[in-house]
């Protein structure tokens, strides 16, 4: 960590009404960049309950209180809309889950700076007080990331600490961009960030949920009962707005697809279902929707994930580990962070079929380790050790 700097920023300013928003938007909307964070409660509802939103800008440090009475935070949107105004966001994906459920759209352009230091080399998933310390050597404060941000009044020394994550953000945004220029990795950032602003990755998709339960079984009946109950599950908590496990756990789901009760009786020997839930209007919905799932014509069943009951092609593992030893030593070569360049699931896609479309092979994941991976896939080179190093041997010399 280098010397602690020392910086002066503007006194924070606490912000409760609408008129005042307005008159700040008005002067951070002529800004090159803004930081911006938040602050939520999410344990007891579905939907994240936004508390606080704290934007730095040149001269002005605020924080938004979300839960003052009679506010309306629309005129945020119109530094969000603003395309001349960068926003500066640190792992920026439940933030801007957050715009997206209040106004219906997401702020643009965006900059997440952990992306970018992943890029920069500072790896995988860096957390904002490491990457502060890493750029700055200035020690944050995290004494209150775990408290309740919707208890009012809120004490000094939360607003010190919301501050501070957007001020030194402002720090971090300049030193990484800089770092980026000076490496020509802008366009990898640029690249990356793009995907930020794509409201579908952010969207959840109730019929895609059966998926993250991870069912160990290639019965496509079994699953077909659990894409359809975890569908309706996520459609009663999303209207509910309590967490999805709170409604019914991932395990009473699983229970329930593998033994398909018929009946509320049947329904409450399930383990973690109360008999007031199976003999109320939300048992009834459910068995309802196991009868509908039962009754499904096969060609509407899903199909397992590999290795769960396929038939489909395995990816061969000998080669999924060599290509892994070739991508970290590729990524510390580059000095970027392994889980940026490529996934396990892309690796194995690779191994497999070597898709020129693929993420792999498209742009400057191709230059860092795409043209290596598939030499090696061709047998043009191979993988050697030497003073405890490894090192790339050419074959088609």
């Amino acid at each position: 960590m280098p010397r602690p700097q020392k910086f002066s920023f503007p006194t924070p300013r606490l912000i409760t009404t609408t008129d005042d928003l307005a008159e700040i938007v008005a002067r951070l909307i002529v800004e090159p960049f803004v930081t911006v964070d938040t602050e939520f409660m999410r344990e007891r509802t579905y939907w994240p309950e936004l508390c606080l939103v704290q934007i730095a800008g040149t001269e002005e440090v605020v924080l938004i209180d979300a839960l003052a009475p009679d506010f309306d935070l629309t005129p945020l949107t119109v530094l969000f809309d603003e395309k001349s105004v960068v926003k500066v966001f640190h792992a920026a994906r439940q933030d801007l889950e957050i715009f997206l459920h209040i106004f219906g759209r997401l702020p643009a352009p965006v900059f997440d700076t952990q992306i970018a230091a992943m890029v920069a080399g500072y790896g995988d998933q860096v957390g904002y007080d490491n990457l502060v310390g890493a750029l700055t050597g200035v020690s944050i404060d995290k004494s209150h990331r775990f408290t309740d941000w919707s208890i009012r009044p809120l004490s000094a020394a939360q607003l010190t600490y919301a501050a501070a994550d957007v001020t030194y953000l402002r720090v971090v945004y300049e030193a990484l961009v800089a770092q980026l220029k000076r490496e020509n990795r802008v366009g990898w950032a640029e690249a990356e960030q793009k995907a930020l602003t794509d409201a579908s990755r952010l969207t959840v998709n109730p019929e895609k949920q059966w998926e993250k339960l991870k069912a160990r079984t290639g019965n496509r009946r079994m699953l077909g009962i659990l894409k359809q109950i975890a569908a309706w599950r996520e459609i009663e908590a999303q209207t509910a707005n309590v967490p999805r496990q709170r409604m019914l756990k991932d395990e009473s789901l699983l229970e329930i697809a593998a033994t398909v009760p018929r009946t509320a009786e049947a329904l409450a020997r399930v383990r973690g279902v109360t008999r007031g839930f199976a003999e109320g209007r939300m048992g009834a919905d459910l068995l309802a929707t196991v009868t509908a799932a039962s009754d499904l014509p096969d060609a509407d069943l899903p199909k397992p994930a590999r290795g769960k009951g396929t038939d489909g092609p395995r990816p061969p593992q000998a080669l999924v580990a060599l290509l892994k030893v070739l991508l970290a030593h590729q990524c510390e070569k580059n000095d970027v962070a392994p889980k940026l360049v490529a996934s396990s699931e892309d690796l194995d896609a690779f191994a497999l079929f070597q898709d020129p479309d693929g993420i792999i092979l498209t742009g400057w994941r191709r230059e860092v380790f795409g043209n290596e991976a598939l030499a090696l896939c061709e047998g043009r080179q191979s993988l050697g050790v030497k003073d405890g190093r490894v090192q790339l041997i050419r074959t088609d010399d």
